[in-house]
């Protein structure tokens, strides 16, 4: 949206890959116009020669024909890719995840000499999870022998489309380059092999992306700074809205707004901007120091979270299992925090069903299924895998509870991705643990008791005890159901079930030691009686005679009768009531 007449398309690409595969020598090797971002600016990344934040840079080219043809761009005559380059160092996977939610295309590099490593795979992932479309690039061919150089890539580009094959992104190019020949310590007069090739493939590869300036304004902000006499400047890419000259936003990390004093892009003066855009803001008595990094957005429009419900899905490659209680690394919005998960889902189906051959397969579960508080839902000790043959069947819909040891700020709906970061990053281990979306915030810090009660999520509880005597043809006396302090008067009124079929219901408590009276409304049955009057029997016989005949008692021929209780409990009621349907 550059004020001079032409227009410019912006389009974002990701630079992907496994650490020191060559991705800031390939978005070096590409762009012509750094941001302020881009190449390595961090100091710390300077002296590991690593990138540890979101390098940006940019570079041009005219549009390509078959975008040409759309009416929305008849006033655009140039395309320029944004590159964000994103950290390969495994313990910088929240900030991938941050960049990732901005792209139009994913540019995977790999290491023609290394083949896919951990964190290929995990970008991979990643790149699945936030963008339709990829292209493969293998880099450092100047490392392979030239007589043996062409082999080994068309090798290489075998086994990466087999390890495509079962993601969405099978078929997708793989170009080979050689960004930096001679590595990072050679002089910059040798040419980059392949770099010409590799720019018109991705020309190929664009296409319109949705952006939508409606809706509330966000940005992600990846640095600030000031110049003097003017500002601050806060630069980023804006995920969703539009922004203009004079408008008023909010920093919601500090709790802060200002109003916008002018916009920039790629260091050209413009009115506004877009979705999808990367500009930089400036704004008048704002100490850049404040905000490294985070996002700003219309006042009012970012919600600070301490709880959230969310959609959730396994990722296929995490191989442990997912528990509830178990403490995971959230990335939402532009943050990773931990976080506690309770995970639950809809209670278990009657026996009542037809037998599952006669069944429709069960839909696959969308992530975007509503959540509402007007539904009973079960609670689980983990996520469950699908259930059908060799369980390939698609997972159950199922929800968690996330509970954030610090706030967090984000727009409602967005993606949450789980993962187990504190595991070792060398290991050949995919460390991404599940996904979802955030379907409802609790933006109170007393969530626990004023919106948590509201989430109707039940136990089952069952419990079995034996009946100890008949005192008439209505009543026994049970035992063994309850622990001596247990407070009986909770339980009266509940029904109960005995094992020769009888319903009664608890009246009370019987004597100190935690036995209970059941009222049978219908009678006991007459072989019940017969059963229980043998039992009570050879009890009173054995305990006559004194000692020896009580150890003889178990060899009694006729099983005690049992007495069964089942009941739910709301995982979080206050008042830990016992409910039965």
């Amino acid at each position: 949206m550059s004020d001079s007449g032409t227009k410019t398309l912006n389009f974002n690409v990701g630079v992907l890959g496994h650490v020191d595969s060559g991705k800031t020598s390939l978005a070096r090797a590409l762009s012509s116009t750094a941001s302020t971002a881009a190449f390595d600016k961090n100091p710390q990344s300077r002296e590991r020669g690593i990138t540890l934040d979101l390098g940006f840079s940019s570079f041009t080219v005219d549009l390509p024909h078959h975008l040409r043809d759309k009416p929305e761009l008849q006033q655009h005559d140039s395309l320029q890719f944004t590159l964000v380059d994103c950290p390969g160092h495994a313990s910088l996977i929240r900030t991938i995840i941050g960049g990732a939610q901005i792209i139009d295309l994913m540019m995977l590099v790999v290491d023609v000499v290394k083949g896919v490593q951990t964190q290929t795979a995990e970008c991979l992932l990643i790149g699945e999870l936030t963008c339709p479309r990829m292209v493969v690039v293998l880099n450092k061919t100047d490392l392979l022998p030239a007589n043996k150089r062409q082999s080994a890539i068309e090798k290489m580009t075998k086994r990466l489309h087999k390890t495509l094959e079962g993601t969405r992104f099978k078929e997708c190019p793989v170009i080979a380059v050689a960004a930096k020949p001679g590595g990072p310590e050679a002089a910059d007069t040798e040419e980059p092999q392949g770099v010409p090739e590799l720019i018109e493939l991705l020309k190929k590869q664009t296409y319109l992306p949705q952006r939508d300036p409606a809706g509330d304004f966000l940005m992600a902000v990846d640095h600030c700074f000031s110049i003097r006499g003017q500002g601050t400047v806060m630069t980023g890419t804006i995920l969703q809205g539009s922004l203009a000259i004079n408008d008023t936003v909010e920093i919601p990390a500090l709790k802060v707004t200002k109003k916008v004093k002018s916009v920039q892009m790629f260091r050209k003066p413009v009115s506004g901007a877009m979705q999808g855009d990367r500009v930089g803001v400036c704004v008048t008595q704002f100490d850049p120091k404040l905000l490294e990094r985070g996002v700003v957005c219309t006042p009012g429009s970012l919600r600070t979270l301490y709880a959230a419900v969310i959609s959730v899905r396994k990722i296929g490659y995490f191989k442990g299992s997912l528990a509830t209680r178990a403490k995971f690394h959230i990335t939402v919005g532009h943050e990773t925090v931990m976080a506690r998960v309770t995970f639950f889902g809809l209670p278990p189906v009657g026996v009542l069903e037809p037998p599952s051959d006669t069944k429709l397969p069960p839909e696959p579960c969308s992530l975007e299924t509503p959540f509402t508080f007007d539904r009973e839902y079960f609670h689980q000790d983990e996520y469950l895998m699908g259930q059908g043959e060799a369980s390939s069947g698609p997972d159950p819909e199922q929800w968690a509870l996330l509970e954030f040891e610090r706030p967090v700020t984000c727009p409602s709906l967005c993606l949450v991705i789980g993962s187990k970061l504190d595991s070792d990053i060398h290991a050949n281990t995919c460390r991404l643990a599940f996904q979802g979306r955030l379907l409802q915030g609790f933006e109170d810090k007393g969530y626990a008791e004023t919106a948590l009660p509201r989430l109707r999520i039940y136990k089952t509880k069952h419990k079995e005890g034996q009946v100890e005597r008949v005192t008439d043809d209505y009543t026994v006396i049970g035992r063994n159901l309850f622990k001596k302090e247990t407070n009986l008067q909770l339980f009266v009124g509940l029904k109960v079930t005995l094992s020769t079929g009888e319903a009664g219901v608890i009246e009370g408590g019987f004597g100190q030691s935690g036995k209970f009276k059941i009222r049978v409304q219908e009678g006991l049955l007459p072989e019940t009686k017969q059963l229980l009057s043998s039992t009570s029997k050879k009890k009173g016989k054995g305990g006559s005679k004194g000692g020896p005949a009580n150890e003889e008692e178990p060899k009694a021929d006729s099983q005690p009768v049992g007495i069964h209780l089942h009941f739910k409990r709301y995982v979080f009621d206050p008042h830990k009531k016992m409910v039965q349907s």
